[in-house]
C-alpha cells in the first residue's frame, strides 16, 4: 500500500449567487411548543438551537416559545437552567447577554403533570393571546419518548390546537425517533399520528439529516458535472458508510439494551445517508420528489434472509458493555455491526455496500467514501509497481471536521517513474470561513419554513423497518454468544473478515482488530 499525502491547498468558496429552491421560503412567525423542555434534548440541543438562530437573526420577531414539562417550575428558574444548558453546550461562545435577553422574552412555561391538568386548555389561551404576533400558526416539538405521542396527540386535538391543512393557518409538529421499535409498531405509530395530522403536518426528524456534509450531497452530485456521469455500476467499485464513536452506552444503559446499534443509528440515520447518496435525480428540489427518490432505494435494497445473518451481516459487543447500570448481565444487545448488502436497481445493481457502525470503536468518525474501479491497464512498470497504484476514492466525511476529499494518484518527485497517492481535502468551515451550522438549527428553522425535505416520510420509515426487521429477528431468536470485542479497538476479527475476504479494507483504518 502506498503512503497517502494530503496536498496543502488553499481552498476558500467564491462567492456566488445565492440558490433558492422552489420550496424555500422565510420562517414564518409561529408559537414553538416544547414538549419535554425539561428534559435532556432540550437541554443540550434545542434551546441552544434556537439560542444561535437568534443570534444570527434568523428566528422571526413573531416566533413564541412555550415550554411544557411535567413539574410547576417557576419561569425565571426555567431560564436559569436553560441559560446554564446553552453556556455549556452552544456552538457559540461565550453567551451574549443582549442576545439571551432578547431570546428569553420570547418565553412562558405550562406545567403538563398529566391528563385532567388543564394544560393544553391554557396553553390555547395562551395561544390566543398572541395569535395576531404568532399570525395563529402552531408548531410542536415532542422531545418526549415514542410512547407520549398518542396521548399528547389526543390532548392537543381535544384542546382546538391543530388547523386543518387547509386552513390560512397551520399546525406542524416534530417527532423524535425512534419512529417504533420494528416495522408493526412503526405502522401502528404512523395510524396513530395519522388520525390527528395530515402527512403534511408530520415532521419525523433525524438530525443526521441537518449536517452540513448531508445536506450537500445533493449540491455535489447535481451540480458538478464531473461526478454524476461516474456515479453508477460501471465506474464504482463499492460504496462504504461508517459510522463509529469513541464513547460507550454509559447512562443510557436501560434505552440502549432495549435498542441495540441497528435501531439505534442504522434504520433511520445511516439508511437515510445511504438513500442521499445513491438515489436517482429528482424531477424538482420540491421535497416530495426528493423523497419520492429516496423511498424508491429503500424499496430497492435486497430483502434480508435469515441465511444472510452470519455471512453478510456480523454484529458484537464491547467488553464491558454489560457492567453498564441498566444492562442485563446476560445481555445480548450488539454495540457494533459490520454488513455487506446490495440495491436491486439498474444503476447500483451489483455494487456491494458495506456499512460499519458501533460503540467504543478505535475512532470516531462518519462518512461515506465512495471506491471507484481501478484503472483497466497498468502502464507504469511491472506487477509490484503497478500494484501500488490506489483506486479512486471520494469521501464524505459527516462527523468530525465536516467536508470532502478525493484520493487520486501522482507521481512521486524525482527521476524515476514512481506513482504516489494523494489527497484533495476540502472543510467546510475553512473554505467558506463560518462555522457550521448545528444539524438542529436547520431543521427547526425548516419546520417553520414548511420545508419537509430533510425530515423522514412515513413510507420510508415503514420502508426501512421492513429491510432491518429480519436481521434484528434473527438475531433476537438466537442463543449463540455474540462476539466481543475490546474498547478502542476496530471491532471484532468478523468486521474485517467481511470486507477482506473480497479483497478490500475499510477505509478510515487498516489496524488489526482486537477481539
Amino acid at each position: 500500500m502506498t503512503d497517502l499525502h494530503t496536498i496543502g491547498l488553499d481552498i476558500h468558496a467564491r462567492k456566488g449567487p445565492e440558490i433558492h429552491p422552489p420550496m424555500r421560503s422565510t420562517a414564518e412567525p409561529c408559537t414553538l411548543v416544547i414538549v419535554g423542555i425539561t428534559g435532556d434534548l432540550a437541554h443540550r440541543k434545542l434551546i441552544p438551537a434556537l439560542y444561535n438562530l437568534e443570534r444570527s437573526h434568523l428566528l422571526p420577531d413573531g416566533v413564541r416559545v412555550v415550554g411544557m414539562g411535567r413539574h410547576d417550575v417557576p419561569l425565571e428558574s426555567l431560564m436559569y437552567g436553560l441559560k446554564e444548558s446553552t453556556a455549556e453546550h452552544s456552538r457559540t461562545q461565550p453567551i451574549d447577554a443582549d442576545v439571551w435577553h432578547k431570546f428569553a422574552q420570547r418565553f412562558d412555561y405550562i406545567a403538563n403533570p398529566g391528563e385532567g391538568s388543564g394544560a393544553f386548555k391554557t396553553l390555547a389561551k395562551l395561544m390566543e393571546e398572541h395569535k395576531e404576533e404568532t399570525e395563529g400558526n402552531r408548531m410542536f416539538y415532542f422531545a418526549t419518548p415514542p410512547s407520549a405521542f398518542g396521548t399528547l396527540l389526543k390532548r392537543i386535538n381535544a384542546a382546538g390546537l391543530i388547523h386543518h391543512p387547509r386552513e390560512e393557518h397551520w399546525t406542524r409538529v416534530i417527532l423524535e425517533k425512534p419512529i417504533g421499535h420494528d416495522h408493526d409498531s412503526a405502522v401502528e405509530l404512523n395510524e396513530l399520528t395519522a388520525d390527528f395530522l395530515d402527512e403534511k403536518q408530520t415532521y419525523r426528524i433525524d438530525h443526521y439529516l441537518g449536517k452540513e456534509t448531508v445536506q450537500n450531497i445533493l449540491i455535489f452530485r447535481y451540480a458538478n458535472a464531473i461526478f454524476e456521469p461516474l456515479w453508477n455500476r460501471n465506474h464504482i467499485d463499492h460504496v462504504q458508510i461508517e459510522a463509529c464513536e469513541t464513547i460507550g452506552t454509559e447512562g443510557r444503559g436501560v434505552f440502549y439494551d432495549q435498542t441495540g446499534v441497528v435501531r439505534d443509528i442504522v434504520q433511520n440515520h445511516l439508511l437515510q445517508v445511504l438513500a442521499m447518496v445513491t438515489m436517482e435525480p429528482p424531477s424538482s428540489f420540491h421535497s416530495e420528489s426528493i423523497r419520492d427518490e429516496k423511498v424508491k432505494v429503500f424499496q430497492s435494497l435486497r430483502q434480508i434472509y435469515p441465511q444472510d445473518v452470519g455471512k453478510d451481516i456480523m454484529h458484537g459487543q464491547y467488553r464491558g458493555y454489560r457492567d453498564n447500570e441498566g444492562v442485563a448481565d446476560d445481555s445480548r444487545t450488539p454495540t457494533a455491526v459490520a454488513m455487506r448488502f446490495w440495491i436491486d436497481n439498474w444503476r447500483w445493481q451489483g455494487v456491494p455496500f458495506y456499512l460499519r457502525a458501533g460503540k467504543r470503536l478505535e475512532q470516531k468518525v462518519t462518512q461515506v467514501s465512495i471506491h471507484f474501479k481501478s484503472i483497466p491497464l497498468c502502464l507504469f512498470g511491472d506487477d509490484e509497481a503497478c500494484a501500488q497504484i490506489e483506486p479512486n476514492v471520494l469521501t464524505l466525511r459527516i462527523q468530525p471536521d465536516e467536508g470532502i476529499s478525493l484520493a487520486f494518484n501522482s507521481k512521486v518527485p524525482g527521476d524515476a517513474i514512481n506513482v504516489g497517492s494523494v489527497e484533495m481535502d476540502m472543510s467546510y468551515e475553512h473554505a467558506f470561513q463560518k462555522p457550521i451550522h448545528d444539524a438542529y438549527e436547520r431543521l427547526v428553522l425548516d419546520c417553520m419554513r414548511g420545508d419537509a425535505t430533510l425530515f423522514a416520510r412515513r413510507d420510508g420509515v415503514e420502508q426501512t423497518w421492513k429491510f432491518i426487521d429480519p436481521l434484528i429477528k434473527t438475531w433476537e431468536s438466537a442463543k449463540d454468544p455474540v462476539p466481543q470485542y475490546e474498547q478502542g479497538s476496530t471491532g471484532p476479527k468478523e468486521f474485517h473478515d467481511l470486507i477482506e475476504k473480497d479483497g478490500r479494507r475499510w477505509h478510515h483504518t487498516t489496524t488489526d482488530s482486537s477481539t
